[in-house]
């Protein structure tokens, strides 16, 4: 899948799925903190890396939300872990909502929207930042990016990892629903 490791603090439900609607669909970004707080607990000690890079998101979704999750996230996991926090991936295409498409539909739907910037990443450990992760389609999909562009290992954290058998609801006026 392009990823070398994934870690999450625990899985898309109850309490945690309502700290991450309030901070990412309802705007409460004071919750960065405690969320990040809960995002390094998931990050085996052992590990290290050279980079942090946010999960980005197309300008479109950006500009209309107000921020990107991922990179108060990771500025949180940087802070705490020391390690720069870089802008090394960026979407080139917005892509369709991933809710309700196949595992394959989800792959050829971030196929080739992700690159990485012209940065040196040679043999870069890189820590990847997401707040959900589904099937790990678009994860993947910056790793390979990331991977092209030099990076050694790419290691996905986010905050919760879905279970697909659950049926999700998304927030009105957010046509990219979690793990998308």
């Amino acid at each position: 899948m392009g990823l070398d490791a994934a870690y999450s603090f625990g899985f898309y439900e109850d309490e945690l799925r309502e700290l991450i609607h309030l901070f990412k669909y309802h705007g409460v970004q004071t919750l960065a903190k405690p969320l990040g707080r809960l995002l390094a607990l998931a990050l085996p000690r052992q590990q290290s890396f050279d980079v942090i890079v946010p999960m980005p998101l197309h300008w479109r979704k950006r500009w209309r939300r107000g921020f990107n999750q991922a990179a108060l996230l990771a500025r949180e996991i940087g802070r705490r872990s020391h390690v720069p926090v870089a802008h090394l991936l960026r979407r080139v295409r917005n892509t369709a909502a991933q809710a309700g498409l196949t595992n394959a539909k989800r792959r050829l739907n971030v196929s080739g929207a992700f690159r990485a910037s012209g940065r040196a990443l040679n043999g870069k450990r890189v820590l990847l930042i997401d707040d959900v992760m589904t099937t790990g389609a678009t994860a993947s999909a910056c790793a390979r990016a990331l991977k092209r562009a030099g990076a050694a290992e790419v290691t996905l954290l986010t905050l919760a990892r879905a279970d697909r058998r659950m049926n999700f609801e998304v927030p009105a006026g957010d046509s990219n629903p979690p793990g998308a």
